[in-house]
């Protein structure tokens, strides 16, 4: 089920918020959040039933492991053996359901075995709740221990507004507020700032991303079967870069804004990316919550080891070659992680070694330049097509034709949107006072949104492949 669904929009979302918020008035809080749990798993299931019992055998394994462990701190034995056995089994199932098809079909076209794997399908989310319960798992043996009952770390998992692609959330950001009720004092402006974040992203993705989306399609299509000019090449280019921005940050905007109406505030992911002046500022404001579980679950590990050569730049270029893989099972994923990890790295020793900062603009430019070039291996089916965009790109494409002023006046709205405006967050949060007006303006959006959505043909959004 699709957050820019008429089926999301106006039956699960009522009729889900409504008895949540009526089990809490009637003081069945356990209830309530049972219900929660349920009608998430009914949201998860709602595309494929088939890999309900895959999410519920993680929750059920991964929780079970935490009380093991938190039984050894009271005994007072190690547990590393049984974190890395949670490890294990969480990676294993997305190393399986994730990569193996990757792996089997690599191997064949370069030792010629004839083996072929039969094609695994991906389950929703399995990215997300992966890293989400390893998470879990580290903390609670650092900590020596993390007691919530089962029935607050099952809703914790599977909160339908995050479940399907994030923000990846800590324990500890969302599993204490599933005890404050939501009908406490300022419960009506939660509704207000919540629809309008909530609307603020559903203009994201149904008139800005999907419109770039049906543009930037025939470009990457085309690219598979043969040569482009260098105005489409930058047009497919720059406008998948302006796409995945407001297509995820849709979600954010969309699962932030939901959240806020059932009384929970869950992380930022976003913060103008585009106005960042180096890589690293980029990957500090992008998918913030992705980048935050990089960093202190593999990053910092591998900066701090004895046994890695140069251990920090080292640590950077694995994490992000690895971040690259958990995008996509593809080896066009794994060139895009490797490119972010060494301009990172590069950037960290050129920045340490000399200090001084470029003119504000000119580390802004180059920041968007090098994420464009980025954008047609992240985008493209193979390599073969990333090449005739490169190639395009870069001078050996074919003659422009025509053009298309209309696709150039939706990259110019674009990117003005994506760099000139303010955070989603912070407007519909923090900046906006509740006035009628403004509640008038978020219901007619609304309704020219369902509009739009009941007339044309629903896009997923683009991290619901990973």
């Amino acid at each position: 089920m699709l957050f820019n669904s008429l089926e999301f929009v106006l039956f699960f979302l009522p009729v889900v918020l409504g008895l949540f918020l009526w089990l809490w008035h009637q003081g069945w809080s356990r209830a309530a959040i049972n219900w929660l749990t349920l009608a998430s798993l009914f949201f998860y299931g709602w595309w494929n039933p088939n890999y309900l019992p895959l999410l519920g055998g993680s929750i059920l394994t991964n929780f079970g492991l935490a009380a093991w462990m938190n039984r050894g701190f009271r005994e007072a034995r190690p547990q590393r053996a049984v974190l890395i056995l949670g490890i294990v089994f969480n990676l294993g199932l997305l190393g399986y359901f994730k990569y193996a098809n990757l792996f089997a079909d690599t191997l064949d076209s370069l030792a010629g075995t004839g083996f072929r794997l039969a094609r695994i399908t991906l389950p929703l989310a399995i990215s997300f709740f992966t890293f989400q319960q390893i998470s879990f798992l580290v903390d609670t043996w650092k900590k020596k221990g993390h007691r919530y009952g089962f029935e607050r770390y099952a809703a914790y998992v599977t909160f339908f507004p995050h479940e399907i692609a994030g923000p990846i959330i800590r324990h500890h950001e969302l599993i204490p507020q599933l005890s404050q009720n939501p009908w406490r004092e300022g419960l009506w402006e939660r509704f207000g700032r919540g629809l309008t974040l909530f609307c603020i992203g559903l203009v994201k993705k149904v008139v800005l991303a999907d419109s770039l989306a049906r543009m930037i399609g025939p470009i990457f299509t085309a690219a598979g079967h043969g040569p482009l000019n260098a105005l489409d090449a930058w047009t497919g280019a720059i406008g998948f870069a302006w796409q995945i921005f407001f297509d995820f940050s849709a979600y954010t905007d969309m699962a932030l804004g939901v959240s806020w109406l059932f009384g929970f505030r869950l992380p930022v992911n976003f913060d103008n990316p585009y106005r960042s002046r180096s890589v690293r500022e980029l990957w500090q404001r992008w998918h913030m919550t992705l980048s935050r579980f990089l960093r202190d679950y593999l990053f910092v590990p591998m900066a701090t080891s004895r046994w890695l050569p140069y251990p920090r730049v080292t640590g950077m270029i694995i994490t992000m070659l690895l971040a690259g893989l958990w995008h996509g099972a593809s080896w066009n994923f794994a060139a895009w992680g490797l490119l972010q990890g060494i301009a990172l790295a590069g950037y960290t020793l050129v920045d340490k070694r000399y200090p001084a900062r470029l003119p504000w603009f000119l580390g802004w430019m180059l920041t968007l330049w090098f994420w464009f070039e980025g954008a047609p291996l992240f985008r493209s089916e193979s390599f073969t097509a990333a090449l005739a965009f490169y190639r395009a790109m870069h001078g050996g494409g074919l003659p422009v034709e025509s053009v298309n002023a209309a696709n150039l006046l939706l990259l110019a709205a674009a990117g003005l949107a994506s760099t000139l405006g303010p955070p989603s967050q912070s407007v519909a949060l923090e900046r906006l006072a509740p006035r009628r007006a403004l509640a008038v303006l978020a219901g007619i959006v609304l309704f020219v949104c369902l509009f739009l959505i009941g007339s044309d043909v629903e896009q997923e959004f683009i991290y619901f492949q990973f």
